[in-house]
Order: structure tokens, then C-alpha cells, then sequence
């Protein structure tokens, strides 16, 4: 069972928008080094919605090799076109990744049942285990818990990534779930809480820059300790709101840049960098995390 701190990752690349295998290296040792749990290449802050088939492919696959055994990986291998879905799941099945992060249809708006059918579809398309991923406020449609619990009878549909914030729809999937379901936040701002609560653990956009600092607060919140929990937490307030001043990943890449972590900060459009009226903002919020920018 994975648990605690799980990095969603960036995905580094050069000046002129490639994939930077470096910096991507880079990346999973430093990872390694702090404590991370897991790590999800090529989700939503992996930039997916961009990068093409081989693409999000290789990098999945470059992950799962510079990790060589030491840190499980999760790949992203959703989207909003179930045949497309079933592909990259079916293509990533035998990568040596642990589990498929599969993410809600956006822009299509399914209703209960056209969710249902989706990733039950998925599933079956593959023994590869399946965490499905709930964020309404980027796709347009909300996984309920009732469906939750309707997919948590499907076998290798393992957990889920819930996105909302709401410690009350935590509440409510556990009530309707098995026990061995595993509850991810999918908000950094309320993963602390979350795992208090009995969630399993975050996957997090602020571990790519903060990784020990959380993994800390992971493991005091997971073994109950609420104060020791709250006070590794706290440093890491500002941190959560500032890297989404911007849409993610533009914070978060802006900031792997200025702390040494990749080379750059490129994205690819329709995003562009961090504005610089924003930059003074996130320095503070990265400074009150004891993320040092420049080192």
C-alpha cells in the first residue's frame, strides 16, 4: 500500500519545449534523497494535456528506468477519450509502473453512469491497478461517492486522488468504501487535515519543490500525531497557495527552476511562464518553506 507524500511530477523541458531527460533524472534522485513515496509521471502537472503519445510514454518509461527500483511509480494514464485511455493503459501496463492515475473526462461532462461506464471500461482493459482521479474544478464533472464506492467493487480499481478539498466528501467515500480503498488528497492546502482524517496520503504539487518538508509532515500526520503534524504543515501554508496563483504547472515549474532543480522553466502553450508581478509572492511563500531559491 502506498502512503504518505507522492509527487506529482513536472515534466522538465528544454528552451525549445523538448523533454529535458536530464533535469528529469535529476528530478527522481532528489526525490529518492527526501523521503518521497511514490512518484506520478505524467499527470496534470506533468503537463499530459500537451505532450503527445510517445512522448507522455517516454517519459513514463525514463522515470520508471532513473528510478531503478528505488521509488514506485504511478503513471497518468488518463483522459477524456475512453478509447485513448484504454491505449496509454494498455501501453504502460508492463512499464514497471505500480498503478494507472486515471482522471475524469473533462470537457465532455458524463453523467454518473458515463463515468462509471468509463473507467469500468478502462479497467477491464488491463490488470494494470487503477487510482481514479476526482478534480471538478479542471474537468467540469464531479466523481460522486456513490459512484466511488460502485468502482471500488471492480478489482483492480484500488483508490482514488480526490481533488475537491472537501473533508467532508473524504468523509463520505469512506463511509461507502471498502477499508483497503486508498484515499489520496489531491489538494495540498487540506492534505495535512486529510490524513488526520484517515486519508492515505497526497499527491502533491508541492513536494516537486518541498519534498522533504512534506514527507515530514506526511508521516506525522499518518501516525496521528496531529500537532506534530500541523507544525510541519504550517511552513508550507503559503507554499500551497502560491503555487496556484497561476494554473499549474506554471507556479511549480517557475519554482523547480529557481531553486536548481531543471534547468529551466519552460512550458509548452497554451501556457506561458510565471508573470513577474506574481514572482515576488511565490520567492516568500518558497522562503517560509526553507526552500532556499538560487540553491
Amino acid at each position: 500500500m502506498l502512503q504518505g507524500s507522492i509527487v506529482a511530477l513536472i515534466t522538465p523541458m528544454t528552451g525549445d519545449g523538448q523533454i529535458d531527460y536530464t533535469s528529469l533524472q535529476n528530478l527522481v534522485d532528489y526525490h529518492v534523497r527526501s523521503g518521497t513515496q511514490a512518484i506520478v509521471a505524467v499527470g496534470t502537472t506533468g503537463e499530459s494535456s500537451t505532450l503527445d503519445t510517445e512522448e507522455h510514454i517516454s517519459v513514463v518509461r525514463h522515470v520508471v528506468k532513473y528510478a531503478a527500483g528505488r521509488i514506485p511509480v504511478i503513471a497518468g494514464t488518463g483522459s477524456n477519450d475512453t478509447a485513448y485511455a484504454i491505449e496509454l493503459t494498455q501501453a504502460l501496463a508492463n512499464s514497471g509502473v505500480v498503478a494507472g492515475l486515471s482522471v475524469t473526462p473533462y470537457y465532455n461532462k458524463p453523467s454518473q453512469e458515463g463515468l462509471y461506464q468509463h473507467f469500468k471500461t478502462v479497467a477491464e482493459s488491463s490488470e494494470l491497478p487503477l487510482i481514479l482521479y476526482n478534480v471538478p474544478g479542471r474537468t467540469g464533472c464531479d466523481l460522486l461517492p456513490q459512484t466511488v464506492a460502485r468502482l471500488a467493487e471492480i478489482p483492480n480499481i484500488i483508490g482514488i486522488k480526490e481533488a475537491t478539498g472537501s473533508l467532508e466528501r473524504l468523509q463520505e467515500i469512506k463511509a461507502c468504501c471498502p477499508s483497503d480503498f486508498l484515499l489520496y488528497s489531491g489538494d495540498d492546502g487540506s492534505s495535512c487535515e486529510f490524513m488526520l482524517q484517515g486519508g492515505h496520503g497526497t499527491i502533491s504539487v508541492t513536494a516537486n519543490v518541498a519534498a522533504s518538508q512534506l514527507n515530514t509532515m506526511c508521516q506525522c500526520a499518518l501516525a496521528g500525531d496531529r500537532e506534530q503534524a500541523l507544525a510541519a504543515d504550517q511552513p508550507l501554508r503559503a507554499l500551497h497557495q502560491a503555487l496556484f496563483i497561476d494554473s499549474n504547472p506554471v507556479p511549480i515549474k517557475w519554482a523547480c527552476h529557481a531553486v536548481g532543480l531543471v534547468a529551466n522553466g519552460q512550458l509548452r502553450l497554451p501556457l506561458v511562464s510565471l508573470a513577474q508581478d506574481k514572482v515576488p509572492e511565490l520567492e516568500r511563500a518558497l522562503e517560509s518553506a526553507g526552500v532556499k531559491v538560487g540553491e
